[in-house]
């Protein structure tokens, strides 16, 4: 019989951080990790990565997320913390729960994408080697593959966890009838799924519709990312789109999203957080943690002041239920 007496114990606290336990593991997770998506790449100055990177840590972040496209360019994100790794960071490894993710475009030819088993032991290879390290703490894939037999894919997860090039496995973006045979598949393999990585926030609640949370439920942890929708859930946005914004890139957040409708949610958002005495930012970190299923969120940051900004959702007053109602009643009426 499996002893579970471990859900009972109290979440851990280092430096006002709480850590949660993810899934059914040993593992505890920051409620906020850093993700390098954006702000690490060879276009950023180092100093800066560094001093957010800094920032992170003596706050209670332990858990970075990278994967072997982030920069720009590609593989760039991860060169970077890998100097970080090697100056700063050496003597606090084991402090550290380092991820990354393999599947999107990365080289060319007919290897650099996907998940086939070629591609996933490559580019962890090279990750490894941008990363200066031997391992990774956790190794994605970083997104479902149509083509590619998924017992290709998930022998080639346990495999790397045998080899020791990482301790644990996790999945981004499958969709769920996968997802729950890949938990299947890896736990009958003895290479558990640690955790899943996807989109939630208040304008994306797919997981929430798609019941996603619900297979994840006492399998594996989940992760959020873009829990702000890209900025939209900020103040950034309140009064149109600002010069210099990531709007304006039209790259990743594309204008027409900002619609009257979006807007006048925003707003809404943005009244109710002030009444609550708090950021938008913060109030929409908040709503994702109180889900009991989330693990952790993922925040990017291009300052240390922004990330200042996020970490304050830690101290956010437990949502009403009449404040449950009056946000749910703004993203669908």
């Amino acid at each position: 019989m499996q002893d579970t007496s471990y859900s009972a114990r109290p979440e851990r606290y280092r430096n006002g951080m709480a850590y949660k336990r993810c899934g059914h593991s040993g593992v505890l997770l920051p409620r906020l990790a850093l993700g390098l998506w954006h702000n690490f790449g060879a276009d950023r100055e180092e100093c800066t990565c560094r001093d957010i990177a800094h920032y992170a840590f003596d706050h209670g972040i332990t858990h970075f997320d990278l994967a072997n496209n982030y920069g720009p360019p590609p593989g760039s994100a991860e060169e970077t913390f890998g100097r970080l790794l090697n100056r700063s960071f050496a003597p606090y490894r084991d402090e550290l729960f380092i991820a990354t993710k393999a599947g999107y475009d990365m080289w060319d030819g007919p290897y650099g994408s996907w998940n086939s088993r070629k591609h996933i032991m490559a580019s962890l290879d090279q990750s490894l080697k941008r990363l200066h390290t031997d391992y990774v703490d956790l190794f994605y894939s970083h997104r479902y593959d149509p083509e590619t037999p998924l017992d290709e894919t998930l022998q080639a997860l346990t495999d790397i966890v045998r080899q020791g090039k990482a301790l644990y496995v996790g999945l981004s973006r499958w969709p769920r009838q996968a997802a729950e045979y890949a938990f299947r598949f890896l736990h009958d393999n003895h290479t558990p799924c640690l955790i899943y990585q996807g989109r939630l926030n208040m304008f994306d609640r797919a997981p929430l519709q798609e019941g996603i949370l619900d297979s994840v439920r006492n399998r594996c942890g989940f992760i959020s990312f873009s829990p702000l929708a890209q900025g939209l859930l900020t103040d950034r946005y309140l009064n149109g789109i600002p010069t210099g914004s990531r709007m304006t890139q039209e790259r990743f957040l594309k204008s027409d999203i900002l619609t009257p409708q979006t807007l006048r949610r925003i707003r809404a958002l943005n009244e109710l957080a002030g009444e609550r005495g708090e950021t938008l930012a913060s109030m929409a970190l908040a709503w994702i943690l109180h889900h009991p299923e989330v693990t952790s969120v993922l925040v990017g940051a291009s300052s240390t002041a922004q990330l200042a900004n996020n970490l304050s959702c830690l101290q956010s007053a437990p949502f009403s239920e009449e404040e449950l109602a009056r946000i749910e009643k703004i993203l669908t009426d």
